[in-house]
């Protein structure tokens, strides 16, 4: 009889392994719930990352080549930086056709006639572009919404001349790389933007 009683007490009820079992997934659902939105943390934090990487590294290269706008020590004559509204034309004589980094008179060597332009059509979207020489654009900077630039004489003021240009002024605006759709702004894109404003040592000189 006390046999009988010990087995009928041993085990767990349906009542029990149910609850058991709702307990766990309960638990299970929370720490899913918790690993989701850590990863999906993580994965914006890189492309927010990403983003400002992208925007330092094209505005350092654009300042460090606009910076060298105009160096013509042989007095070629050429525009260090020729207006136009829809790209951004560089021109410095830093190396000749030997690549000894001695001025040869003419900007038709490696990286000394430099063209930015921005694309945002539907085979390059949010793109900046640049080419040398008498190259083809190639993608230099992409998810860039968008990129402007201005040019100032020497007393800071808008101009369309190129003879007056002495400073550029730089906008880029990254974006990250997907959209988040818990994001309600800019159609669910972070956006970081830089602005520089850069004078050529050699413009007017």
């Amino acid at each position: 009889m006390n046999c009988l009683s010990k087995n009928r007490e041993s085990g767990f009820t349906l009542v029990e392994l149910l609850i058991a079992m709702t307990i766990g997934l309960l638990i299970l659902a929370a720490l899913s719930s918790t690993f989701l939105m850590q990863r999906k943390t993580y994965d914006i934090q890189e492309q927010i990352v990403e983003m400002v990487q992208t925007a330092r590294a094209a505005m350092d290269m654009m300042t460090r080549e606009i910076r060298m706008a105009g160096y013509d020590p042989t007095d070629a004559g050429f525009d260090g930086i020729t207006y136009n509204a829809d790209q951004l034309q560089i021109q410095a004589d830093i190396d000749n056709d030997a690549g000894t980094g001695v001025p040869d008179g003419d900007t038709g060597d490696a990286n000394e006639n430099i063209v930015y332009k921005y694309y945002n059509t539907s085979e390059y979207p949010y793109q900046i572009k640049r080419k040398t020489g008498n190259g083809s654009f190639q993608p230099f900077a992409e998810n860039i919404q968008p990129f402007t630039f201005e040019y100032l004489d020497s007393a800071g003021s808008a101009t369309t001349t190129t003879a007056d240009i002495r400073q550029i002024k730089i906008t880029i605006t990254a974006r990250t790389s997907k959209a988040d759709a818990d994001y309600s702004a800019n159609g669910g894109y972070r956006t970081h933007t830089l602005t520089s404003l850069v004078t050529p040592r050699n413009l007017g000189l």
